[in-house]
């Protein structure tokens, strides 16, 4: 990768197609990654295992989210869990300089690792999308934050990431209405309390530092000190589905970027992902996407 500081008044320029190669294999969804490129409309939906947070500059942006239209201003950083279906299907000039976009990439499990956020982490996994407060993020920040992460620099990159903390923080606390409601708020209109959310982020963050081994009911809510039957009470309260079905959600996921980002052969990724066998998981894969993991690996290649 090219490493070229970039200078504080200087425009964005676009990053070369290889920085979009965030995913890894040694973690649970992929690997920290930022990159600032001229914004296109997209032909279809997509949809990843990070945490996303865009900033557009120049110009209006609208998607669609889960299918539901929403529209992101010049200016504003806004942030949602990336495996909720999205699209770019517009891009609506502001001014007379060139739009440019800024995506920072943030791994699920990393996500799930910042303290003192339960109730913005939740939000972010049942689907909301959050947008910054102007005040908090500016296109300053995002500058310097670009310049840290081509730096190479690990003191850089931690500093980074703990401001990144602090601003998801400092969002946590504003009173600033979602762009996107999170599905918990739409379903379930008595909220969990502070102490069950933790418990919750919790049983998710065993999951994903888990992912490739197999994994128990027992096992997950054994973290918690709760008696099993009531951690997955509030576990399928807060995710809108039973423990199970996310464990299946996550490894099909991780598998998925597998497939699409590295060489691995279909077998090892099957059993780096979790399952219990590659039969088990074609069916369950060809069953979630409509398609068998070596047509998709196939269709990404010919592309």
């Amino acid at each position: 990768m090219i490493r070229t500081p970039v200078s504080k008044s200087a425009p964005l320029a676009a990053d070369a197609p290889a920085e979009r190669r965030f995913y890894a294999r040694s973690r649970a969804f992929g690997r920290f990654g930022m990159r600032i490129f001229k914004p296109q409309q997209m032909a279809e939906p997509h949809w990843h295992g990070h945490i996303e947070a865009n900033f557009s500059r120049h110009a209006r942006l609208h998607y669609l989210v889960d299918g539901a239209p929403i529209v992101v201003e010049p200016d504003q950083l806004v942030v949602f869990w990336a495996n909720v279906p999205h699209q770019l299907v517009k891009i609506e000039p502001t001014a007379a300089a060139a739009p440019e976009l800024c995506n920072i990439y943030l791994p699920l499990d990393a996500f799930l690792m910042m303290p003192n956020l339960p109730d913005f982490q939740i939000a972010l996994i049942n689907g909301a999308m959050l947008a910054c407060p102007s005040q908090l993020c500016s296109f300053e920040h995002l500058t310097r934050w670009y310049q840290d992460y081509r730096s190479a620099n690990t003191e850089r990159l931690d500093i980074m990431k703990m401001e990144i903390n602090a601003l998801f923080r400092r969002m946590a606390l504003s009173e600033t209405a979602p762009l996107r409601a999170p599905w918990l708020t739409r379903s379930a209109p008595h909220s969990l309390s502070s102490s069950h959310i933790r418990h919750v982020v919790a049983m998710l963050r065993h999951v994903l530092e888990n992912l490739d081994k197999p994994l128990t009911n027992a096992q997950v809510t054994g973290v918690t000190g709760l008696h099993p039957n009531y951690a997955l009470g509030i576990f399928t309260k807060a995710m809108n589905l039973p423990l199970k079905q996310f464990i299946l959600r996550m490894r099909l996921l991780r598998a998925r970027g597998m497939l699409l980002e590295s060489d691995a052969a279909i077998t090892t990724i099957a059993v780096e992902s979790g399952f219990g066998s590659t039969s088990q998981f074609y069916a369950h894969f060809s069953a979630a996407y409509g398609i068998s993991p070596s047509r998709l690996r196939d269709k990404h290649l010919q592309a």
